[in-house]
């Protein structure tokens, strides 16, 4: 990876700085491509604050693109005869992090000459890492299926040199046969102090010491199904989040798929009951719009909503698995064998 990915970065932790609500009519979003290769699931992106994208994705290949000048440079990672499958990846102010799914899970970091090092590896029965992100520079969690009894949890607190795993004493008891999905790198949201992931069961997770402590809420999502569960999750402020599901061997389902809190995830709330959007693998609050304007995306298409997430409607049959905002009106999203640019408008004009 080259020396660039070290460039400054978003604040990772997202927290909302006060600021003019924009609250917009969008009823279409233009699609440009950006990046084509149909031999990459791409998963997840990294939006840095030098006005450049970074991903990973599946056959060991990630890279990284200016929007100044649009350049790309890509390489691939190997090890052995593992084929490495990147469906999670976060970044600091300094580095780039990367994380592969099924044992040995691999967790790479950029080095100090701007290659990829190895700095967190687990192998064994049931292994599969689903979700990352940062709180700060320091802090950082990494989620996964559950093993021995409890959900996978490593957490970092020298800036991604070094990952522990929480032993299972730290966690709740997992339900049997619980974990999380490794869809859209959005199942996991940290702000402040405090981080939040949904599972394939139905369950939050939560803590408000960095990790250090958690509790766990049962919602009233559909999670019957091995398919069906909480598939993205997002907090607009340390009150308002939203979390989002189905199955995605039956996307048109739009039954108890959809969930609000208005008290930081204490209790959850089912809305937009048997109303579009169904499955979706990735929900995001929009900038600036007071926790208001939400976008929902999946393979099928992008659904907007003005009202918090009580309705919807479809604003691009165009499928993305993940999405990042650069700011209230562009987004980034990634596919099958894609990234666009996504420019969220009221109109073509």
């Amino acid at each position: 990876m080259p020396a660039a990915i070290h460039e400054d970065s978003l604040t990772v932790s997202d927290i909302h700085i006060e600021a003019p609500i924009i609250l917009k009519d969008v009823n279409i979003v233009q699609v440009e491509g950006i990046f084509r290769d149909a031999d990459y699931s791409i998963r997840t992106i990294e939006i840095l604050k030098d006005k450049s994208l970074a991903f990973a994705a599946n056959n060991g290949v990630f890279g990284m693109n200016s929007l100044k000048t649009g350049m790309w440079q890509t390489s691939t990672m190997t090890r052995e005869n593992t084929t490495l499958n990147f469906r999670a990846t976060a970044h600091t102010a300094h580095d780039f992090f990367m994380l592969t799914t099924e044992s040995p899970a691999l967790l790479y970091k950029t080095g100090d000459n701007g290659s990829m090092v190895l700095v967190y590896q687990e192998a064994g029965e049931g292994v599969f890492y689903d979700a990352m992100t940062f709180w700060d520079d320091q802090e950082g969690i990494a989620i996964g299926d559950s093993v021995d009894g409890c959900m996978s949890v490593i957490i970092t607190r020298d800036g991604g040199s070094t990952w522990k795993k929480l032993d299972c004493s730290q966690l709740p008891e997992a339900e049997i046969g619980e974990g999380a999905f490794a869809a859209s790198n959005t199942n996991i949201k940290t702000l402040g102090d405090k981080a939040w992931f949904g599972t394939t069961h139905g369950n939050i997770y939560y803590t408000a010491d960095r990790g250090k402590t958690w509790s766990v809420t049962k919602t009233d999502i559909a999670s019957a199904e091995e398919t069906e569960g909480i598939y993205s999750i997002d907090f607009y402020d340390e009150l308002n989040g939203f979390a989002i599901g189905g199955d995605y061997t039956k996307p048109e389902g739009n039954a108890a798929n959809k969930i609000r809190t208005t008290d930081g995830g204490k209790t959850w709330t089912l809305v937009a009951q048997h109303q579009n959007p169904g499955y979706s693998s990735c929900v995001r609050y929009v900038p600036r719009a007071g926790g208001k304007a939400l976008v929902a995306s999946s393979a099928k298409g992008i659904y907007y909503s003005t009202n918090s997430g009580s309705t919807w409607k479809e604003v691009t049959e165009a499928g993305f698995y993940s999405l990042r905002f650069l700011n209230d009106s562009v987004a980034y999203g990634t596919g099958a064998g894609k990234i666009s640019k996504l420019t969220f408008k009221d109109s073509l004009n």
